[in-house]
């Protein structure tokens, strides 16, 4: 997003003069509460200069998100245009990474503006207001000390809901001009832009609209706004342990990328295999209804399904010819050194079965333990179906890429066979909805395909089923995916990539697969 398409900078300037709209009535109307106003827009402010101008090892990760219960507060204490006009210094003060910083908080702004200016009407429209009202006072910002210095109690029972409903539209707000911008950047589907999106940030900013209205009913109640402060510090306290969370995060996707590039430097021909096949795994697990906690773990094993390769020789993983039979026992045992190096690595959970066993077949011929069927774990039948067909679609040092509708053919053909069929089905119906468009596209013949194309299989597209056999043929080494075939000399469980030395003719229709 560093250079903004025609279609993001419009849907920018859109939110930028929709919030103008939704503030310009506070600077207008003699009855907004100014005091109050400029306190929660310091305060806010202040918040996230705080996490700005921490010591760089102890400010909040990127991405960690705005402290919020301020702008909630103002939005249960404050008219929906004055609510707005508290989002925007605190917005504009945000840490912003990627480019053009200037631009995006812009955005920023004007998002939390308009989705503070939505909420705020939507609690007032439910009561809510009447509701957080302090004794003799009818101003926001009032402290509430009247004729009768007796203690008040906000009416809770009626306050819940509207705060409630505001904190879900505040972020329903945010969550939709999120997946605009997204879908008009990046241009992405609506549908792909906002998924998890509204998932992982509704209890957020449900528990910061609490944090709001707790400070909202001590800033009208008899202790006035110091009480309102303090509600803070423990709101504060919990943000500094999430971002423990997300640093810990961090840490972790720098170790994944960390093992990724040692990957790809040591065999040149598989650089950007390893996030191809993550990302068509979390495209097979996102199909088959996988949670999101889940979709992550299978993304994390196809990404680093191949580390194992670090203990392999690089002269076999960069072979242009066929391998021997002592070379084909090397190579079959990265799945183990994958799994070895991996172990101690506790974030991973169940990403660790699926690299040790992403190599074994349906059939109980793969590697290395000649697993079969069902007791071969789900994670690692999900990268087996990701890792062949990224094999198939790129070029290796041993062989040219085949075109996508090809590779998808032969994953149903030996479906049952080396593959799970539900597997093989969630990858065609997703690759069909959605397209394929690879994240990383270092390989020179990696195949781009639009929605809708990649679901026509060899058969509608006017392909016989040998078609696929001859394509797979055509590369010296007899295969386009890396692919050995059935052997009958061949033991169980040695699970075939390439052919084995004499370089003779391969079969006529090979099983695919990676190496």
């Amino acid at each position: 997003m560093r250079a903004l398409p025609p279609t993001a900078r419009a849907f920018v300037l859109a939110a930028v003069l929709a919030a103008a709209a939704c503030a310009a009535p506070a600077l207008t109307d003699p009855a907004t509460p100014w005091t109050a106003v400029v306190v929660l827009a310091a305060l806010y402010l202040g918040c996230e200069l705080v996490r700005v101008l921490a010591p760089t090892d102890r400010r909040a990760p990127d991405g960690l998100g705005c402290f919020f219960p301020v702008v909630m507060a103002a939005v249960f204490l404050l008219p929906p245009a004055a609510a707005a006009l508290v989002a925007v210094p605190g917005a504009l003060a945000q840490t912003v990474v990627q480019r053009p910083a200037g631009v995006r908080r812009v955005w920023h702004a004007a998002q939390q503006a308009v989705a503070a200016h939505l909420a705020g009407r939507v609690h007032g429209l439910l009561g809510g207001r009447g509701a957080t009202a302090g004794p003799g006072s009818g101003a926001p910002g009032g402290t509430g000390h009247g004729a009768d210095p007796s203690p008040w109690v906000a009416d809770f029972p009626s306050v819940l809901l509207p705060a409630a409903a505001a904190a879900v539209v505040f972020c329903l707000v945010l969550t939709a001009l999120d997946t605009g911008i997204l879908a008009a950047a990046e241009g992405r589907p609506a549908a792909d832009a906002r998924h998890g999106l509204l998932t992982r940030s509704l209890a957020p900013h449900c528990v910061h609209g609490l944090a709001g209205l707790m400070m909202a009913v001590m800033w009208r109640s008899s202790y006035g706004i110091p009480a309102a402060l303090l509600v803070l510090l423990p709101m504060y306290v919990s943000c500094w342990v999430f971002a423990q969370y997300h640093r810990e995060r961090a840490a972790h996707r720098a170790t994944i990328r960390a093992l990724v590039q040692a990957v790809d430097i040591k065999d040149r021909y598989t650089r950007g295999h390893s996030e191809r096949v993550g990302q068509a795994s979390a495209m097979i697990a996102r199909e088959l209804g996988m949670a999101d906690d889940r979709l992550e773990v299978v993304r994390i094993a196809g990404i680093l399904h191949d580390v194992g390769k670090l203990g392999v020789p690089t002269r076999l993983l960069r072979k242009d010819g066929p391998l021997t039979p002592e070379e084909r026992r090397v190579i079959e045992l990265h799945p183990e050194y994958g799994h070895e190096m991996v172990r101690g690595i506790g974030f991973l959970g169940e990403a660790r079965s699926a690299i040790l066993h992403h190599h074994e077949r349906v059939d109980g011929s793969g590697y290395p333990y000649g697993l079969s069927g069902e007791q071969i774990p789900v994670l690692a039948r999900v990268v087996a179906v990701a890792d062949s067909f990224d094999a198939m679609t790129s070029t290796r040092s041993y062989s040219r890429a085949r075109p996508v509708e090809v590779a998808l053919t032969e994953l149903e053909r030996c479906a049952g066979a080396q593959f799970d069929p539900a597997m093989v089905r969630a990858l065609v119906t997703a690759i069909g909805r959605h397209g394929w468009h690879p994240v990383v596209t270092s390989d020179d013949d990696l195949q781009v395909i639009g929605a809708g194309a990649a679901a026509v299989t060899a058969t509608a597209s006017g392909t016989p089923a040998g078609a696929a056999a001859g394509t797979a043929a055509a590369g010296p080494a007899g295969t386009a995916a890396a692919a050995l075939p059935a052997v009958p000399a061949q033991p169980p469980g040695l699970a075939a990539d390439r052919p084995r030395g004499g370089g003779g003719p391969a079969p006529e229709r090979p099983a695919p697969g990676s190496r």
